[in-house]
């Protein structure tokens, strides 16, 4: 009797693998994942500007380019909020109409390809492990990781100096291979979204890097001044909405704090007289009541003045004295940067936290030769003895950045909901 066989390197079990890998990289746990959420559609503004619910995730998922692709790239449009004096009684309103303004941005898709060599038939020969299942797996822990590190990185507008294993997929700035592997130009903070702890103050623009000390460390009540910086700014950090969160709009939250370990080390150790670490983090805990399924309240983190501060493994951060890009305040209408030197500060560095709020990033994908955005190819050579797995994935990200008018009335450029936050941490030496 005839039996089906799907032989290794057919089409079916590629495309077997390439879902498997599709799926690890779109739902599998972890901040990537529990941080996105669909793209808005038209229908979700008109909602949004009728005060109707709507989801606020601080990441984006852009399929336009994943079926029937038409090109490299989606454009991202945003209609400003029109502002203006009533007309009243029977004055002449005809013709008088407030003009609709927008901006808009372009994010690039890119085939990014990674390969594991399963061995030859004797290496297979002499070891009881499955080379062929491990570097399969290998591929789907690899590319879920290389796309968070590419978003925190466009998120928070540099690269930092931080190397080691963690970030194996992503090189420094200074390498040559640097700005393809990004896809998209990484492009500094706007200056109305980076700030630099200054003592117990927060300042705005970058430029105060330069002159940032031992005592600029954070503290709980620097997230005290962040929380009432959100609430006065002009413009707005757009509130995060998670899945799940039964107080989403209730009490909502005003952004998602994602902290290196050395910055969340010194936030959690301010022994500052009057903070309370344990409502730091019993808020957090009865949050995770109402939102027992969103993941983006796990693990170890802590509310504070409707912030949620999270910690992260990887670091964005700058060594003492070394360079980096900002914006100055001269610049904030042109989008121009301008390269800014680290102040002098022995035996500490400069760590970059991320504030998130809602549409902080687009994460663009496209479809790969499997028909979806990831695919697992397997390739045989030396007369078919050896064996090699390719993972590829088809995507880009970038921030959410228009023109938004700010109090003057002046366009400026605005990353529209990610802001970052440097401070000075200890060196640490393992």
């Amino acid at each position: 009797m005839a039996t089906t066989n799907v032989a290794s390197g057919s089409n079916l079990a590629i495309t077997q693998q390439s879902v498997a890998l599709t799926a690890q990289i779109t739902r599998a746990p972890g901040n990537l994942n529990s941080l996105t959420g669909p793209a808005p559609k038209q229908s979700d503004a008109e909602a949004m500007l009728k005060m109707q619910t709507s989801a606020e995730m601080p990441f984006v998922r852009v399929t336009d380019l994943s079926t029937d692709p038409k090109g490299d790239k989606v454009t991202v449009d945003a209609f400003n909020v029109v502002t203006g004096k009533p007309i009243m009684g029977d004055r002449n309103a005809e013709g008088m109409g407030q003009k609709l303004s927008s901006s808009s941005f372009e994010c690039k898709i890119d085939l990014a390809t990674f390969n594991v060599d399963a061995g030859g038939k004797m290496s297979r020969q002499r070891t009881r492990h499955d080379l062929r299942r491990i570097a399969r797996a290998e591929l789907q822990r690899y590319y879920p990781n290389h796309i968070w590190l590419r978003s925190i990185v466009h998120a928070a507008g540099a690269r930092g100096t931080q190397v080691g294993v963690s970030w194996n997929s992503i090189p420094l700035a200074s390498d040559a291979d640097f700005a393809e592997i990004m896809v998209n130009t990484v492009k500094a903070p706007t200056y109305n979204r980076h700030l630099v702890v200054d003592g117990t103050t927060l300042v705005q623009g970058g430029l105060q890097l330069q002159s940032i000390g031992t005592n600029d460390n954070w503290k709980l009540s620097n997230l005290d001044e962040l929380s009432y910086y959100l609430e006065a700014m002009e413009t707005k950090l757009p509130e995060p909405k998670m899945v799940g969160d039964e107080m989403a709009y209730d009490s909502p939250l005003k952004g998602i704090l994602m902290m290196p370990p050395g910055a969340y080390n010194s936030l959690i150790t301010d022994l500052t007289s009057g903070n309370n670490l344990r409502s730091f983090q019993a808020a957090v805990e009865q949050r995770q009541k109402w939102a027992p399924n969103s993941a983006v309240f796990r693990g170890e983190c802590g509310i504070w003045r409707g912030i949620l501060v999270k910690k992260m493994a990887h670091t964005i951060q700058f060594a003492s004295a070394g360079s980096f890009q900002y914006i100055a305040v001269a610049n904030k209408l042109t989008e121009t940067e301008t390269t800014g030197t680290v102040a002098t500060i022995s035996n500490y560095h400069v760590e970059r936290s991320i504030l998130l709020g809602g549409q902080a990033l687009a994460r663009c994908e496209g479809a790969s030769n499997s028909g979806v955005q990831a695919a697992i190819i397997e390739n045989t050579y030396n007369a078919g003895r050896n064996f090699e797995y390719l993972g590829e994935f088809m995507g880009g990200e970038c921030k959410f950045r228009f023109k938004f008018p700010n109090a003057a009335g002046d366009l400026e450029y605005t990353d529209n909901g990610v802001m970052v936050i440097d401070a000075a941490v200890a060196d640490r030496t393992v």
